[in-house]
């Protein structure tokens, strides 16, 4: 996976797709129009971001940043990065004592922050959270079913194999991401690396392709049925329309595999995705997302994450090819049972 991500760091290609800002659409004047006359949306889009998913509880009602706070928090970051970039080669080994350079609970490690992209900027707004709804940026409470789920044995069974700290039984136990299937989930949001989106336009349909283990959503604008509702997908079935200049796209009939962050198996068959994406300006999409599932969180919830243009090129993420994750995961686990 992670020589994909190489390839595209060498070639400065990281950008991927946001949502605009309430208020901050441009004018149908100023928007670029493609020959046929619609808002154009094509091209390479990027959606790292500083910005963190819920606003810190230290933040409170905080909903913006000033100036000099978002500038403060970049330099930081500017600084951090090269640090990294000039410390001295660290050989990865199993450290029993969990040091964070060398791994946690006698793991290896990681990826060093050379093949990280997390964003060298917050978002253009300067929103505290990409998560705007409820106000205080942050997910609304979880039903008492989720709640006992996520507080289960099952649960914490479940979480122990994922982080390595209990053996693999079966690769089925493993989350669809370490088994190369599916990652983002819709809506999508920014993770460690290959945070690429390029969207592609014809007067019938919108395309985006994923970076991220390639996915592709292709969403019908001429009005055609959704699928029937035996039918159910792993990105779900995507309906779109123009309100103005903004593509307004709903998406239902997810499968029991859907994927928003960690939630995942608690969404529902009943998952509801709106997004809004509408030009800003030359170098910026606007995306806004709003989720409905009433059989996980107590209310509805949604929020805005601006993206921004990348020269490109998109980069093949082929997750199977040469991957020998899955197989060396299982075959650990063996042998940490037979110790």
């Amino acid at each position: 996976m992670i020589c994909r991500r190489l390839v595209a760091i060498c070639a400065v290609a990281a950008v991927m797709l946001v949502a605009p800002p309430l208020g901050f659409a441009q004018s149908a004047q100023q928007t670029p129009r493609t020959a046929w006359g619609a808002p154009d949306l094509r091209g390479v889009w990027n959606n790292s971001t500083l910005t963190p998913f819920q606003r810190p509880e230290s933040l409170g009602d905080k909903e913006f940043l000033t100036d000099e706070e978002a500038a403060a928090i970049e330099q930081r970051t500017a600084d951090r990065n090269r640090e990294l970039a000039g410390r001295a080669a660290l050989r990865t080994e199993a450290d029993p004592n969990g040091n964070v350079d060398r791994g946690v609970d006698g793991a290896p490690g990681s990826y060093n922050n050379f093949w990280m992209e997390r964003g060298t900027r917050v978002v253009s707004t300067r929103r505290t959270s990409v998560v705007t709804d409820p106000p205080n940026g942050r997910l609304p409470a979880v039903t008492p079913t989720v709640r006992a789920w996520m507080e289960s044995d099952e649960a914490r069974y479940l979480a122990d194999v994922r982080g390595g700290r209990l053996p693999t039984e079966h690769y089925d136990q493993l989350d669809l991401g370490d088994r190369c299937i599916w990652y983002r989930g819709v809506p999508s949001f920014p993770t460690a690396y290959n945070n690429n989106y390029q969207i592609f336009q014809t007067p019938d349909v919108v395309a985006i392709v994923q970076e991220h283990i390639h996915d592709v959503r292709v969403i019908p604008l001429d009005g055609r049925p959704n699928i029937p509702d035996s039918v159910r997908q792993y990105a779900g079935d995507a309906r779109g329309h123009w309100e103005g200049e903004t593509l307004v796209v709903e998406t239902t009939h997810f499968n029991e595999h859907a994927f928003i962050r960690n939630f995942n198996p608690t969404l529902s068959q009943a998952l509801h995705v709106v997004e809004r994406f509408s030009r800003v300006d030359a170098d910026t999409l606007g995306y806004e997302f709003t989720v409905t599932d009433p059989n996980t969180w107590t209310r509805p919830w949604g929020g805005s994450l601006p993206m921004t243009r990348s020269t490109g090129p998109m980069f093949e993420y082929a997750c199977h090819e040469g991957n020998y994750g899955l197989t060396n995961m299982l075959a650990g686990s063996r042998l940490q049972e037979l110790q």
